[in-house]
């Protein structure tokens, strides 16, 4: 059974994680889950949250165990899984994107939406910025963040957002030269996210070592939309990346 760590994304916290985190434990495996500072139930300031303070965050729970883990990350938890992996890499098996930014060196999460292929970018078409923090208006996060989610599911989601902090997104990732190369890279594509286009995830795909995708027809928040196909895309790369799976 595999070790997996989950990465929520902007707005959010641990608790986006549940369902999912539930069904995976149901199964065997072991799971952890946390905030990122500034998030869910974390009461760091906002100004003082970075991507630094994020990724110091994310290698204390990589590192509290001496297996390594199956990292998750989705959305914005991409880049900080990024940056922690490459500081901590004995300390990651795998690197899962969820639907998330994938950002190569000196790149920042703001980079990755400027591109021409997340033009259809419905955040960044709606957030409300106010520094230190950025609000997604409710209905603007139902269509652009849970569109293919049930009402119940969409309606609790949404009712649990926080603002965000705005230090991760500005800045850069910093990856020394090879530090991901013994890593396996993986991707769920959501073909329906409004938040990162498909072309943005394709993009981000072609341009990084990424070993498989599996594409799910949903949204940008698989882990309530679609829970029993991603737990079931997580597990599929944990077994690849332990050599007792291969993937087509």
């Amino acid at each position: 059974m595999a070790r997996f760590v989950l990465v929520h994304g902007a707005f959010t916290g641990a608790w986006i994680w549940g369902p999912l985190a539930e069904r995976l434990r149901s199964a065997g495996h072991a799971v952890e889950v946390f905030d990122l500072p500034g998030l869910g139930d974390d009461a760091t300031l906002p100004e003082d949250v970075t991507l630094d303070s994020c990724a110091a965050r994310l290698g204390e729970v990589l590192t509290a165990s001496a297996e390594p883990a199956i990292l998750v990350g989705n959305s914005m938890g991409g880049v900080i899984a990024t940056q922690a992996a490459a500081r901590h890499p004995d300390s990651v098996a795998a690197l899962v994107y969820a639907t998330a930014f994938v950002p190569r060196d000196g790149q920042c999460l703001l980079d990755l939406t400027r591109l021409p292929e997340g033009a259809e970018d419905q955040v960044q078409a709606n957030i409300v910025i106010e520094p230190p923090v950025a609000t997604m208006p409710a209905a603007a996060s139902r269509s652009a963040l849970y569109g293919s989610c049930s009402e119940i599911d969409a309606a609790w989601a949404i009712s649990r957002q926080r603002p965000q902090p705005l230090g991760p997104f500005a800045m850069p990732v910093s990856i020394s030269s090879g530090a991901l190369d013994g890593i396996n890279r993986y991707f769920v594509l959501c073909t329906k996210d409004r938040a990162i286009p498909a072309a943005l995830q394709r993009r981000m795909i072609a341009e990084n070592s990424i070993a498989n995708v599996i594409e799910l027809d949903t949204d940008h928040t698989p882990h309530l939309s679609m829970t029993a196909e991603l737990a079931d895309a997580l597990q599929k790369f944990a077994g690849h990346a332990a050599g007792r799976l291969t993937l087509v």
